[in-house]
């Protein structure tokens, strides 16, 4: 396990304020600030009108001590739905672990009003708005980190975050103040920032798993390692 201590001001950060004003932890519904992925988004809205189509917010408490990160939202799942990793496969496995691990309950039937709540956990996303091909422009992830580094600074009992992919766990690296040469994505690594722990996972997606990259007893395992670190 990696231990090197965060920046100052990866950690700080004022409350939040109301969406309508751009706050620091949740995009305006109009957000402008990636030009592409508001183009992606409004014609979205012009082909789709009854889905989301605006910058997913976090689902969980801000009191919560754990924190997942994720890509982006997918184009038909929290896009669509306007929860995190909800609609589409990723959300199976994710919510279907969380669920084994006590970190939600009630039933995830891919919808937001399905009545499942987190329990002492919190799901956000390293960009908020869904990108075309699921890939967003590093400058776009750049960007978006002012809301992923204002969601860490609400949380005050926050003691680990977990990565869900590389591009997730380089972004918050950058929010904790850690070099990438001393904290390297591997899938169940852990490094220690100050008083968080990272804790990185191959992203649930179909591809992973179809491919073999990831498993359903990989990805238990990380939640099992948090689990009994958090107590």
């Amino acid at each position: 396990m990696t231990t090197i201590l965060t920046t100052k001001s990866a950690l700080t950060g004022g409350a939040n304020a109301a969406p309508a004003t751009l706050s620091p932890s949740i995009p305006d519904r109009d957000c402008p600030l990636c030009p592409r992925l508001a183009d992606f988004r409004n014609a979205q809205r012009a082909r789709e009108p009854s889905w989301f189509n605006a910058p997913v917010p976090s689902f969980g408490e801000a009191d919560a001590r754990l924190l997942i990160v994720g890509l982006a939202p997918g184009l038909q799942g929290a896009n669509r739905t306007g929860r995190p990793f909800t609609g589409d496969y990723a959300g199976d496995l994710l919510y279907g672990t969380l669920l084994k691990y006590g970190f939600a309950k009630g039933r995830y039937e891919a919808r937001p009003d399905d009545g499942l709540t987190l329990v002492d956990c919190r799901i956000s996303n390293a960009v908020r708005c869904v990108p075309p091909q699921n890939k967003p422009l590093p400058a776009e992830i750049n960007q978006c980190r002012t809301f992923l580094n204002a969601t860490i600074a609400a949380m005050p009992h926050l003691r680990g975050i977990v990565a869900l992919g590389r591009i997730a766990h380089d972004t918050l690296l950058k929010t904790l103040g850690l070099r990438s040469a001393a904290a390297p994505f591997a899938h169940g690594a852990v490094h220690q920032a100050g008083h968080l722990k990272l804790y990185d996972s191959y992203h649930c997606s179909r591809y992973n798993t179809n491919t073999g990259v990831l498993t359903t007893e990989m990805f238990h395992a990380v939640f099992a390692r948090v689990k009994a670190d958090l107590g």
